[in-house]
């Protein structure tokens, strides 16, 4: 099943845990707390509000980063950036039953967290995003196709879930790539009805 995941952002009027209510009422299963400036307290509150949402909708519950909160919380999983805890680290502090997900750019990257053990890779920018500080290089459809090619080879099976500026437009070529998902954030925020919009992409990725 093509995967769509949402992170967590903000605006003008929406905040962090009405954004992931936004994402679950129009029907995304997987949400991903990001609240990278925020303190381990406030992220403590709005996690508690965002696990509780996801428990009502019967979704996932992933928090980025915050490995000790995750334990405490007993979220779902957590998603490690490049800069966080080692993914290997982090298993060995979580244990096997917790979801662990990293951040890739390139096909080193995928190595070093398929080795450590992840169980599925967040992979971009696919292009140019505002929700991201300190971006890596662009990978564009060509880059998915690239290092699918090159997991396939090295015998890596692996979910790899595209991120970075993607909106409904993009979904059918992401889709007839390979990958196994899509994260989206600021596609569905900035959206005139972002209910509506969350639900039109669910619709598109199961086409």
């Amino acid at each position: 099943m093509f995967q769509v995941q949402f992170i967590t952002h903000f605006t003008d009027t929406i905040g962090y845990a009405e954004s992931a209510r936004i994402a679950l009422e129009g029907g995304c299963r997987w949400i991903q707390l990001r609240m990278k400036d925020a303190s381990d307290e406030e992220v403590e509150t709005v996690a508690r509000q965002v696990q509780a949402m996801c428990h009502d909708f019967g979704a996932y519950f992933v928090l980025d980063d915050r490995v000790e909160l995750v334990k405490r919380l007993h979220a779902d999983g957590v998603h490690l950036g490049k800069l966080d805890m080692p993914v290997d680290e982090a298993r060995a502090y979580l244990g096997p039953e917790f979801i662990i997900g990293g951040t890739a750019n390139t096909f080193d990257d995928i190595q070093r967290l398929h080795r450590a053990g992840a169980d599925y890779i967040g992979c971009g920018p696919f292009r140019y995003t505002t929700t991201k500080k300190n971006l890596a290089p662009i990978l564009g459809l060509e880059g998915y196709r690239r290092l699918l090619s090159q997991m396939e080879e090295h015998e890596i099976n692996l979910p790899i879930v595209g991120i970075g500026g993607i909106g409904a437009d993009n979904i059918a070529d992401l889709k007839a790539t390979g990958l196994n998902g899509i994260a989206l954030s600021g596609s569905i925020l900035r959206a005139s009805d972002p209910v509506e919009e969350m639900k039109r992409i669910i619709e598109l990725t199961q086409k």
